[in-house]
């Protein structure tokens, strides 16, 4: 399974009470494919806000990018979580709405070894005949799950990728050490670039959902060889790429970038509790930097 070069981790909007605004999920999903070049998406993910959707919203919102993307690019779940059990029967069922593969995030709060994490990974990628992509992300997880065990996963059939936001060294190690058709992608966008110069295949993004298209000239650029162009693409864009996740201190993701879809006339909303809105200043910083890629 390729998911290809380009997937966006992509928001779930939400009403002004709060709840998943169904009708405006398509109009979000054809934004990604026609405008922005995405070619994977990835539902409930981080970015998706999971922690605070239920599974019943999980499958349908699922259900519902399956059908309208109708074959137009692939469809990620992010089933993963820190219950194994629980992981194994949501990607049962992401599996049986017909999701195109699935995206298990390292297990938070519980801190497994090295071990456990593959114990874990493994009897989900068992339980399932979809392609899985790991998802390490220390900062959120506080595990790293090491590049030897990556590697040691690889070998089983179905784990085909990796999201991997540790560090662009270990983005190196893995890319280098890797089993033929095993994809190591990027989950940060500031390392987008460096990540694909040693090894990446592609970004697992945020950002693409306002700036995509270039994110694509810029993945194209550097796997034709051009890469002045890439170079100059990703220097433009790293003010979108900081101010994200920066405005003009951290915000929790997806708070920005809801935020930067609405001036770009793509309403998602807010965010869920625990998660707050943008503040006047956060917001003033997000018109200032998006002016620029109006």
């Amino acid at each position: 399974m390729d998911f290809g070069r380009l997937i966006t981790a992509m928001v779930t909007p939400f009403d002004g009470q709060g709840e998943v605004a169904w009708e405006q999920i398509p109009a979000l999903i054809d934004m990604l494919i026609e405008r922005q070049r995405t070619e994977a998406i990835v539902v409930f993910g981080t970015t998706g806000e999971s922690p605070t959707l239920t599974d019943e919203e999980k499958i349908r919102l699922l259900e519902v990018s399956v059908k309208h993307a109708a074959g137009r690019c692939k469809i990620i779940a992010g089933t993963g979580s820190n219950d194994t059990h629980h992981s194994v029967e949501l990607t049962k069922a992401a599996e049986k709405a017909g999701a195109d593969g699935v995206l298990l995030v390292v297990p938070y709060y519980n801190r497994p070894n090295q071990g456990g994490l593959y114990a874990h990974f493994a009897a989900i990628a068992e339980a399932t005949s979809l392609p899985v992509m790991l998802y390490n992300v220390p900062s959120r997880t506080a595990s790293n799950l090491e590049g030897a065990t990556t590697l040691r996963l690889a070998q089983l059939p179905n784990v085909v990728a990796i999201k991997e936001c540790a560090s662009v060294d270990q983005v190196a190690y893995i890319a280098s050490r890797a089993p033929s058709g095993f994809r190591v992608y990027t989950g940060d966008d500031s390392a987008s670039l460096p990540a694909l110069s040693v090894g990446a295949y592609g970004v697992v993004s945020v950002a693409s959902h306002v700036v995509g298209a270039r994110m694509s000239e810029m993945i194209a650029a550097h796997a034709g060889g051009d890469a002045a162009e890439a170079t100059r693409i990703y220097h433009s864009l790293l003010p979108v790429f900081k101010g994200l996740f920066a405005c003009p201190h951290p915000v929790p993701n997806p708070v920005a970038v809801k935020y930067a879809l609405k001036l770009r006339g793509y309403e998602a909303g807010g965010v869920r509790l625990p998660l707050v809105d943008a503040t006047e200043e956060e917001k003033a910083y997000i018109e200032r930097f998006m002016a620029d890629f109006s």
